[in-house]
């Protein structure tokens, strides 16, 4: 069987944030931040043009994606005992004896249960699917993947066959 793929890593699918993991004794870290690195395959078939998807098309996507993560503080909205309170323009962010107060546009809120690297190469390779799918439908996407590292060295990946 015959496979194609695009590989997309460029020095501009990055973005910086803050966040803080919750561990599974319900300790956490102290709020801290990474610069991330994003990673994409797209596998699908070839057009009549011999493309899988136009690099072109496919690299701004990415981009936005990163841009709106970019320089925020990520929430888990999905963890059972974290709450996230938003006031007017700020926000009020408690987990047990941690409070917050944050203005509101500087914090990105995702449906995941702990702001794990694994959890956000799932939401990105989520989102990232939806958007082609929804601009691009026409190219039929097999299988995505999507690595982002927190660190040279330590990176979570998300892949999804479809």
């Amino acid at each position: 069987m015959e496979s194609w793929h695009i590989f997309l890593e460029k020095e501009y699918f990055k973005f910086s944030c803050a966040h803080f993991l919750i561990f599974a004794d319900g300790s956490k870290e102290r709020l801290h931040g990474h610069n991330y690195h994003v990673q994409v395959e797209i596998e699908g078939d070839l057009s009549e043009a011999g493309l899988v998807i136009d690099f072109l098309h496919a690299k701004p996507v990415v981009r936005e994606l990163c841009d709106f993560l970019d320089e925020h503080w990520l929430l888990p909205g999905e963890h059972p005992e974290l709450k996230i309170e938003t006031r007017g323009d700020h926000t009020e962010v408690v987990y047990r004896e941690s409070h917050y107060r944050v203005p509101s546009d500087e914090i990105r809120v995702l449906p995941i249960n702990n702001s794990s690297v694994e959890n956000l190469a799932t939401w990105f390779g989520r989102e990232l699917y939806r958007r082609l799918d929804e601009r691009f439908g026409d190219r039929h996407v097999r299988r995505l993947r999507v690595a982002i590292s927190e660190t040279p060295g330590q990176r979570g990946v998300f892949e999804l066959r479809v």
